[in-house]
């Protein structure tokens, strides 16, 4: 078990259909805020304790939110990506948060960059660390992990349920040996991840992390795989706020190829290569990634010609 130190603030917030969404705060209350966006498989608490660190040291407000179905949020599927929007208007407005920048790791890319399409007067920047790609509409590219998802798309919406149970019930029975448990993952991936996973502040961040937001319910990977393999809601040309983006070129989930390829889609984005690094490269750098996003503003949304 970890023994990592709790959120200065956690809990939940009511948005639409009477459903909740679970959140945890690190920093300062009265400072510049960044919705920090967890990958697949992942929950609130998946900031590195270097970044928790920083954001108290620099007078920075980071807050995990939980998707529909990890932690204490509704299990929910949202018909597309965008429309978790409407939820992160209700949260950002509960927490008294005008303006915000976003970073979105792995799975939680695609929910990040929702937010600076459809919220461009609220959003200063984003940063998406590896993040997903479309399989859907003009912006597709194939190949990759997720094209396993494509293909079994079908029966992921017909036993959604089921599987969201059986993934709960799965991870309860290794709780007792998830440190080993994730020293095995670890051994199996390539080297940056293989590395970062042996130091044991990120360890101890993995650990905490998962054995927190599975305690209820494990549905969200689930629905984020099925909602990755439709239409997101969005194009990326409509995601007219700063983009940064960061990428191992050594990515063994989500290729390097796919990073580049919506980077080049975005009307204003730029793409750090991250050299020698695989999926969870982008963890390992998350300070820089932080003081970057802290430049890209303050901002307002400028009149798009029609």
């Amino acid at each position: 078990m970890s023994n990592v130190r709790r959120p200065a603030l956690e809990g939940t917030i009511a948005v639409r259909d009477a459903r909740r969404l679970s959140f945890a705060e690190y920093g300062p209350r009265r400072g510049p805020a960044i919705v920090w966006m967890h990958g697949t498989p992942g929950a609130r608490r998946q900031i590195p304790l270097e970044v928790r660190e920083y954001a108290a040291r620099q007078g920075v407000r980071i807050i995990g939110l939980d998707r529909p179905g990890i932690g204490s949020s509704t299990p929910y599927l949202y018909p597309d990506v965008v429309d978790w929007t409407h939820d992160l208007e209700v949260v950002l407005d509960t927490l008294a948060i005008d303006t915000v920048r976003l970073i979105g790791l792995s799975g939680g890319g695609p929910y990040a960059l929702a937010a600076g399409a459809a919220l461009p007067d609220r959003v200063h920047g984003v940063g998406v660390l590896g993040g997903v790609a479309p399989t859907q509409g003009d912006d597709a590219i194939d190949g990759g992990i997720i094209q396993l998802a494509v293909l079994v798309a079908p029966l992921l919406v017909a036993a959604r349920v089921p599987l969201g149970v059986a993934l709960t019930q799965g991870i309860r029975l290794v709780r007792p040996l998830a440190g080993p448990a994730l020293d095995l993952y670890a051994a199996l991936q390539p080297p940056g991840d293989k590395n970062l996973l042996s130091r044991p502040e990120f360890k101890a961040m993995f650990l905490d992390d998962l054995l927190n937001g599975s305690r209820f319910q494990t549905s969200a990977p689930i629905n984020d795989l099925i909602l990755f393999t439709r239409p997101w809601g969005f194009e990326a040309g409509d995601v007219r706020v700063p983009v940064r983006w960061w990428h191992g070129d050594a990515d063994h989930i989500v290729p390097f190829r796919h990073g580049q390829h919506v980077v080049d889609r975005l009307p204003d984005a730029t793409m750090t290569t991250i050299d020698g690094e695989s999926h969870l490269g982008g963890l390992g750098i998350a300070q820089d990634v932080i003081e970057t996003l802290m430049d890209l503003g303050p901002r307002r949304a400028t009149a798009v010609p029609h």
